[in-house]
């Protein structure tokens, strides 16, 4: 088939145009490089079935294709913080031109949404009929309400009978190729334990969450969108595993051959003290939970983060 990937040089999607690619699709990869990067992407460019575009969704594109998978977007604080206008235009414009172009070719359309789409949760583990504790005005809003939006846009078209789409909202998820300074648990604690540094653990690190491997994520967005009866459906993909953030801190320091210590930062405004999905839906609409587990996962995102380190000292 013909695939199109926004967000296609990201952490995430970069994986899924490999993954894509590797079972036989062509893949056009589109990115305007904020948060993307071109490293992700060096080792698909020779691939006769791979193309990139750097273009900001924000403007309308026209490419034929069967698939749509719109990840386009900031994601992680570091880089919406960074850039709310890009991030609250990315999720909304962005989504409306993607849905164009859907709807232009009769392709099949997948937006990526979040687990940030349910706040601070007051349920938990977190179902999708769940409609979230969210604040419309704080600092993440600009990445919040603005996936909460392509989410209802994407159901308008759907509901019009426009578009055959999907919506997933992806939990936190680690793994190579995600961007060492984006402010997350895994690149932070990962980056700080093998330069030597303490590790920063915001609040007293009781709050939870339950992170998936990359190329977990990845096969249940693929089956998301493939498998048959999922218009219009709203699925969680991530890991229900769910640990501390000292745990986590402990874990990785641990499997580094680190001896950082733990340095408590004060908790950021807004930031959800528990999340986990419920995903129920997942393993019953699409046969799909992760597989690799934990240390598997840290043990190989480790390995990327020190070939990465060892690249930028000898360059």
């Amino acid at each position: 088939m013909r695939i199109v990937v926004t967000g296609g040089a990201g952490f995430i999607g970069s994986h899924l145009c490999a993954r894509l690619l590797a079972g036989g699709h062509q893949v056009t990869a589109v990115d305007n490089l904020i948060t993307g990067s071109r490293r992700n992407i060096a080792g698909l460019l020779g691939h006769p079935a791979f193309s990139f575009v750097e273009h900001d969704v924000i403007h309308p594109l026209d490419i034929p294709t069967e698939v749509v998978f719109h990840l386009a977007s900031p994601a992680s604080p570091e880089g919406y913080m960074a850039n709310p206008l890009e991030t609250a235009l990315a999720n909304s414009q962005g989504t409306y031109n993607l849905l164009e172009l859907a709807k232009r070719y009769s392709a099949r359309f997948l937006v990526s949404s979040t687990s940030e789409a349910y706040g601070d949760p007051l349920e938990h583990p977190q179902r999708e009929c769940y409609w979230g504790h969210v604040n419309p005005v704080g600092p993440r809003s600009c990445y919040d309400e603005s996936k909460r939006f392509a989410e209802a846009l994407t159901m308008v078209y759907v509901r019009a009978g426009a578009v055959d789409a999907r919506i997933i909202r992806i939990f936190n998820t680690y793994g190579p190729h995600s961007d060492p300074n984006d402010g997350r648990i895994v690149p932070n604690f990962i980056t700080q334990a093998l330069a030597g540094k303490p590790i920063t653990v915001y609040g007293n690190g009781t709050q939870t969450r339950s992170l998936c491997y990359v190329d977990d994520l990845v096969e249940g967005i693929i089956a998301a969108m493939l498998t048959p009866g999922t218009t219009g459906q709203v699925v969680n993909l991530g890991n229900p595993q769910e640990h501390t953030v000292l745990e986590y801190a402990h874990i990785i320091s641990r499997l580094c051959g680190s001896r950082s210590e733990v340095m408590f930062q004060p908790l950021p405004q807004d930031d959800p003290t528990r999340r986990c999905p419920d995903i129920s839906k997942a393993r019953e609409l699409l046969q799909w939970e992760p597989k690799i587990g934990l240390e598997q996962g840290l043990k190989r995102t480790i390995q990327w983060f020190r070939e990465i380190a060892s690249q930028e000292h000898s360059g």
